[in-house]
């Protein structure tokens, strides 16, 4: 299956990367490119930050991907605070060298949407999956299994954004939305799921199988 088509910097990045290249260029024609040594290095971290570059999509249809790039810092039975269910919890921490473009980890109808403000603790953090901003979606796959996908800022990232809602259909992989500066998902899932990570994994979006639902 190939990778949802999307371009290889993302849109949210484009503003910071305008601005960027705009102030690094000003600089060096002013003072040189010495004194724009700054702006300069800010525009690389923006074009890094904000790459969004095609991924194979793992799997099948009882796959569950990594909606994230990042490190797993839980694997874990807990308690889903959406759904109301005792559940598998898995957690992908991205710190800001990774890419934070987020991808839906199955094929499926998104059933509800919920956003909670909160606080903005590091994310790699226990509390932060319940104290910090998030948004969750909840997303039921064609057999009826219910998988519980939660965007949750970081310590300095601002902005969760997602452009999908109540009654949109994902596919696998697909691009749904994005994080700015350093941040964590969570999806819930299955008490029986089989899980296929463990913590301090690194796993790359839609390219990484978390779990596989019987």
């Amino acid at each position: 299956m190939s990778a949802y088509p999307h371009p290889p910097i993302a849109r949210e990045g484009w503003l910071f990367l305008g601005i960027a290249f705009g102030l690094a260029l000003i600089v060096t024609g002013a003072a040189g490119f010495l004194w724009a040594t700054p702006p300069w290095l800010f525009f690389a971290f923006c074009v890094q930050f904000f790459r969004d570059p095609a991924r194979p999509i793992a799997g099948n249809a009882r796959s569950v991907l990594a909606p994230a790039d990042g490190r797993i810092v839980a694997v874990e039975p807990a308690h889903d605070p959406w759904l109301q269910r005792d559940a598998l919890k898995v957690s992908v921490f991205m710190n800001v060298f990774n890419v934070h473009s987020n991808r839906s980890p199955v094929d499926g109808e998104v059933r509800q949407r919920w956003y909670h403000p909160g606080k903005f603790f590091s994310a790699n953090l226990d509390k932060a999956s319940i104290e910090n901003e998030r948004n969750a979606l909840w997303i039921r796959t064609a057999d009826g299994r219910d998988i519980t996908c939660v965007q949750v800022a970081g310590l300095i990232a601002r902005r969760i954004l997602c452009y999908v809602d109540q009654g949109t259909s994902l596919l696998r992989g697909q691009r749904y939305g994005f994080i700015r500066f350093g941040s964590r998902v969570d999806v819930y899932l299955p008490l029986d799921a089989l899980v296929n990570v463990t913590i301090g994994d690194k796993v790359s979006a839609s390219a990484t199988i978390l779990a596989e639902l019987p």
